[in-house]
């Protein structure tokens, strides 16, 4: 989450202070990835460093503002432009969690996806419950709109989460099939020499001689 580029975005329309931005910020994406008042001002101290913003006097309240400058307006049309590089994705915790589960030992792998999955429809039901309530109405303003956008997002992201899901179940369930396929014909293997030395001769061959007991090389007792 780039809360850099997000914090130039809320000000080019113009100053702000640390707390305006914090509220605004969460305004803007329903609180879905909240930011303390820490977070804000570290940021805007390095946008600053960076020749990005400025401050530039106070409010009545004495609250210090900032302004984007020309290089953060830049930077940010930049942002805008350029498509999110999904060839590094972030961590996810839940494909870390079922790669480590393979294998692991005393670890039910199909119960570590059936409780993911629980929680993965529950947390789909709630987002869908969410935009109903949201689209109740028609939006009203650009926040309500991009509340609404990043709403959608979850569902889809918690969609394709839960099909997912699915399909680790699925291959879990082949991969077991095919191993307890391969072991049974290796067994059927180590089982079949032992068989065939056992097994009568065929039709019309008469079975060899049986060595009788005493003789010497000669044949002679």
């Amino acid at each position: 989450m780039s809360i850099r580029h997000g914090l130039l975005a809320l000000l080019e329309p113009g100053p702000r202070y640390g707390s305006q931005l914090r509220t605004e910020f969460e305004s803007r994406t329903g609180a879905t990835w909240p930011l303390n008042v820490g977070q804000v001002y570290t940021t805007l101290n390095r946008l600053e460093r960076d020749g990005m913003v400025v401050q530039d006097g106070e409010d009545d309240a004495g609250h210090a503002l900032y302004v984007i400058t020309d290089a953060g307006r830049d930077e940010l049309r930049t942002w805008f432009r350029s498509p999110v590089d999904r060839r590094s994705p972030p961590r996810d915790e839940l494909a870390i969690k079922l790669a480590m589960a393979v294998g692991a030992p005393g670890i039910d792998i199909r119960e570590v996806i059936q409780s993911q999955r629980h929680h993965t429809v529950q947390a789909m039901q709630d987002y869908t419950r969410l935009k109903a309530q949201a689209t109740d109405v028609s939006p009203e303003n650009r926040d309500d709109v991009a509340w609404l956008l990043v709403l959608e997002q979850l569902i889809f992201q918690t969609e394709a989460e839960a099909r997912w899901l699915d399909h680790c179940e699925a291959r879990l369930v082949r991969l077991s099939l095919t191993a307890a396929q391969k072991e049974k014909q290796r067994e059927s293997e180590r089982e079949a020499p032992a068989a065939s030395a056992d097994a009568p001769p065929p039709p019309g061959v008469e079975p060899a001689p049986a060595p009788r007991a005493g003789l010497g090389r000669s044949g002679r007792r």
